[in-house]
C-alpha cells in the first residue's frame, strides 16, 4: 500500500498563497469588463412606447388629461374693421320750413334736403312730421357715401325765440337711422345793435 504524503504547515501557507494571487488577477481583469457593461446599459434607450408613458402618468394623477389643439395649428379669422367717417349736418329749422345739410369736416356738401321737397303744402314745410322725413332722405344718401358719425348744429331765425318746430324731430331721426351723434350745438345767431328795426317809433301796428 501507497503511504499517503503529509503536506507540512509551510506547503498549505504556500497554496494559500498562490489561490489568493490568482483570485485577485481574476478580479482585476474582470473588474473593467463589468465597468464596461454598465455604461453600454445606460447608455442603450429603453424601449418604452408613448402609450405606456401616457399610461402611467394617467395611473400616477389618477385622471386623464384631454389635449386640447394648440392655438398655432388653429386658423384664425381676420376681422374687418370698418372705416370712419365723420360729417356736420346743418338742420336749418325755422317757423316757415326745415332744411338738413350734410356737409364733410371741409364743407363740401353731400346731402340737402328740405320742407319743400317732401311736402307740396306750404303750410306743413315746417311740420315735425315732415321734418323726419326731410332727415330720413338726407341720412340715406349720408350713408351711401359711408358717413357713420354727425355733428349736428341746429339753427333758428335770428332775433326768434330759439329753433323752429322740426329741429328737435330731425335730431332725433338722426339718431334712429345709426348714425353716431357726437355733440349738438346750437348756432342760432344773436343780434347785437345793428341796424333799426321797422315799425317805427311805437313798434308794429297789429
Amino acid at each position: 500500500m501507497p503511504k499517503k504524503k503529509t503536506e507540512t504547515p509551510k506547503e498549505k501557507t504556500e497554496q494559500e498563497k498562490e489561490t489568493k494571487e490568482t483570485e485577485t488577477k481574476k478580479e482585476e481583469t474582470e473588474a473593467p469588463e463589468k465597468a464596461e457593461d454598465k455604461k453600454d446599459k445606460s447608455t442603450e434607450e429603453p424601449n418604452v412606447k408613448p402609450s405606456d408613458i401616457t399610461k402611467s402618468a394617467e395611473g400616477a394623477s389618477g385622471k386623464s388629461e384631454i389635449t386640447k389643439p394648440s392655438s398655432e395649428t388653429t386658423p384664425k379669422k381676420k376681422e374687418k374693421t370698418k372705416q370712419e367717417r365723420a360729417a356736420i349736418a346743418h338742420i336749418n329749422s325755422s317757423p316757415n320750413n326745415t332744411s338738413v345739410h350734410i356737409t364733410d369736416l371741409a364743407g363740401n356738401t353731400i346731402s340737402r334736403v328740405s320742407g319743400g321737397m317732401v311736402t307740396k303744402q306750404a303750410r306743413l314745410r315746417s311740420n315735425p312730421t315732415n321734418a323726419m322725413f326731410v332727415a330720413k332722405r338726407a341720412g340715406e344718401r349720408a350713408k351711401d357715401l359711408g358717413v357713420t358719425s354727425l355733428y349736428i348744429r341746429m339753427k333758428g331765425q335770428t332775433g326768434g325765440n330759439g329753433t323752429g318746430p322740426g329741429a328737435h324731430a330731425a335730431v332725433k331721426t338722426l339718431d334712429k337711422e345709426g348714425f353716431t351723434i357726437v355733440n349738438v350745438l346750437d348756432v342760432t345767431r344773436v343780434p347785437r345793435g345793428g341796424p333799426k328795426m321797422k315799425g317805427g317809433r311805437r313798434g308794429r301796428r297789429v
